[in-house]
């Protein structure tokens, strides 16, 4: 999957150049039409594969890399950097200060939109091709079935960050087709699960895949999103502001039919080793239901185009960006500092505690106070410093060095993540005993005690006794921390306010004197780009913005 990727970019640029032939009157000698493409299965694996693309960019065209909303905006990191000043949109976005013209908020409007409109040109030209011996019909459905997923992938992130959004779902060359107004949330959201139906039937199995395809999407994955869509529609935030006329329970019924899907396919299973999971050798392994793949070419740090390519997929950004700032530990810009809060709320030995965390002692630091953010000097150990194996524990020397952009994958969706969700619906629909099972079988993974063998600590309370709900959102917490779940949980769990200010309450003097007030109705959702609604008059502001 990884070197395709490349390729199909260069193949699809092509393609975006075409699309507006319909504006011309005239077509130059030379000129190659979509349909002169579209006549093999090569030419589809190459579309399909360049649908993937946006959701992996992460500085040449845009800046996309989910923790700066999962993480950054949560408590569970501080946006890092040298000081406040330093990328201050992200600064903005973490205190609650977000205004409309924030051109990292835009970047996450726009490019869910690029890969829709990828998807879009699959779907339309590979559905009107002949099987042969390139491709068969049972390769042609999959190849539409994972363009169908890509689109409900990037319509999910929208919805998530912005609210209803315009639906398109065909090539768009109209400039009339432009002025679209906002589908509803639930317009969005059933969309985005007839998407993932329509790619559960065509897509297989993970075991089916050619080695060299994994990253590809997976009937597993589409049945793990479908789960987790259904989940997010029952969630009170979600529920309550736009889909009261839905059943909550028909929906949580619906999260754990999808989850029972996954779980009974016998395709997945936790890894022993939990940090095996971050680590080069670990990539795409059978905990893995969907990741973002990269590859490591070093084509420098901001992906500036070296031998005609661009450097979209050369490898991750995000790993000099929340790299420590210290050279003794690999040098880096030192964003994403994880917070004393995150830290504080492990259990005593919870391994993954310190997988996740780098708590660095001074021996390794070069300057303490360039290195020490609003009093974290932590740090992202499962995607800055990461390791070829899970062999080495701790240490300078077990990280692996790339002086750019590193090849490591980012995980999705966790089976973990599947199993807590399981967990979450279970509980929802009075099924409590079978909630608990599913929370122990993560937390035994790591050796940590059963529900109800343990206390927790929340914003510095110490519960004693906490009720499977407690555990379940503190074991989501530790489990992924440090992956971007963090916000999207807090908002759909419809508690943000209060939760965000006992959070701002445990934080140090300097991050609580940069910090707005939280104010609901309005801060679950990020603006809609002030240049979007510029460019389509048919779009209305979100509440308070």
């Amino acid at each position: 999957m990884k070197k395709h990727i490349i390729l199909s970019i260069f193949i699809v640029s092509l393609l975006g150049l075409s699309s507006c032939r319909d504006y011309i009157t005239e077509l130059s000698p030379g000129t190659q039409l979509l349909e002169d493409f579209f006549v093999s299965g090569s030419a589809a694996e190459q579309s399909v594969t360049a649908c993937y693309t946006p959701a992996i960019w992460e500085y040449n065209v845009t800046y996309f890399p989910e923790w700066f909303i999962g993480d950054v905006m949560s408590d569970d990191a501080l946006k890092g950097g040298q000081t406040t000043n330093d990328m201050e949109q992200v600064y903005d976005m973490e205190n609650w200060k977000t205004i409309p013209s924030n051109t990292y908020v835009r970047d996450h409007y726009i490019t869910p939109y690029q890969g829709i409109a990828r998807c879009n040109m699959t779907l339309h030209y590979v559905s009107a091709m002949a099987t042969d011996t390139t491709m068969d019909e049972r390769l042609k459905q999959r190849f539409l079935s994972e363009a169908y997923f890509m689109r409900a992938y990037y319509y999910f992130h929208l919805v998530r960050l912005f609210g209803g959004v315009p639906l398109t779902l065909q090539i768009e060359n109209d400039a009339e087709r432009w002025e679209m107004p906002r589908n509803s949330v639930a317009e969005v959201f059933n969309q985005i699960i007839a998407d993932l139906k329509k790619a559960n039937k065509g897509l297989w199995h993970r075991s089916e895949y050619d080695p060299k395809d994994l990253g590809r999407a997976t009937k597993g994955a589409a049945q793990g999103l479908l789960q987790k869509v259904y989940l997010y529609m029952a969630s009170p935030y979600w529920h309550d502001t736009y889909l009261s006329s839905m059943s909550r329970d028909s929906l949580y019924r619906a999260s754990k039919e999808w989850g029972d899907s996954l779980i009974l396919s016998g395709e997945y299973q936790l890894m022993n080793d939990y940090e095996f999971n971050f680590t080069l050798a670990g990539e795409n392994n059978a905990e893995s239901v969907f990741e973002l793949q990269y590859m490591e070419v070093n084509w420098g740090d901001y992906g500036e185009a070296q031998g005609g390519h661009n450097g979209y997929t050369a490898g991750s950004f995000t790993q000099i960006l929340i790299r420590s700032r210290s050279s003794k530990i690999g040098g880096g810009w030192g964003f994403n500092h994880p917070t004393w809060n995150l830290y504080n709320e492990f259990e005593p030995n919870d391994i993954r505690r310190d997988i996740a965390i780098l708590n660095p002692d001074t021996s390794m630091m070069d300057n303490i106070l360039e290195e020490t953010y609003l009093g974290s000097p932590l740090l992202n150990n499962k995607y800055a410093m990461y390791r070829e194996t899970s062999d080495s524990k701790s240490g300078l020397g077990s990280w692996g060095y790339h002086a750019s952009r590193g090849p490591l994958n980012r995980a999705y969706m966790r089976y973990a993540d599947n199993l807590l969700m399981q967990a979450e619906a279970c509980l929802a629909l009075g099924q409590e005993a079978e909630a608990i099972n599913y929370i122990n079988e993560v937390r035994a993974r790591v050796n940590m005690p059963a529900v109800g063998m343990y206390g927790i600590t929340v914003n510095g309370v110490t519960i004693n006794n906490p009720t499977t709900e407690q555990c379940l959102r503190h074991e989501r917490r530790m489990e992924l921390a440090m992956e971007s779940h963090r916000w999207f949980d807090l908002v759909r769990w419809g508690n943000t306010k209060a939760h965000m200010e006992a959070y701002q309450a445990t934080e140090s003097e300097s991050a609580r004197s940069h910090m707005a007030v939280f104010v609901e109705g309005k801060h679950e959702l990020l603006p809609i780009p002030t240049k979007e609604i510029e460019l389509n008059t048919a779009l209305t502001q979100n509440k308070g913005y």
